[in-house]
């Protein structure tokens, strides 16, 4: 059984979208809406790897080696100008969409072996990852016509 892998490297790939958030929001500080939402966010990336830990008690190591490689990589530095921030929110899409389908899978074995606790974690953690997945789609598509047709 490998659930608790993946609940640890859920909370290690939430850690890391959350320094990753934080990045940015600091780097794009002159974005207000960027700050303040990737800040927000951060903090949510924060509550989820907590949530996790009473989970990780409960669950019984696994039987068999853990793959390697087992965590993602964040982002070391937030980029410079509108290229840069549509590079970043990208690299943020990419991490939040591991950390949600990793929320997805850890559901599905909370529905195969009935545990309710973890399913309301999952369903509270994943929605906000959801909208986390949303509003970087959105703030992508705003910032894509300015960044690659009119700033030259």
């Amino acid at each position: 059984m490998h659930l608790i892998t993946y609940l640890d490297f859920l909370r290690t790939a939430e850690e890391t979208l959350g320094r990753s958030y934080r990045l940015v929001s600091d780097g794009h500080a002159a974005d207000a809406d960027v700050r303040w939402t990737t800040a927000r966010f951060c903090g949510q990336c924060a509550e989820h790897a907590g949530a996790l830990a009473p989970l990780r008690e409960r669950s019984e190591a696994p039987r068999e080696p853990v793959p390697e490689r087992p965590h993602a990589q964040g982002l070391t530095a937030a980029r410079t100008g509108p290229a840069g921030l549509l590079r970043d929110l990208q690299d943020l899409y990419q991490l939040a969409t591991l950390v949600d389908i990793t929320w997805e899978l850890i559901g599905q074995a909370g529905h195969a072996v009935r545990d309710r606790g973890l399913l309301r974690v999952v369903d509270d953690c994943a929605s906000e990852t959801r909208a986390q997945l949303a509003w970087l789609r959105m703030r992508m598509k705003s910032v894509a016509p300015r960044t690659l047709v009119v700033a030259g």
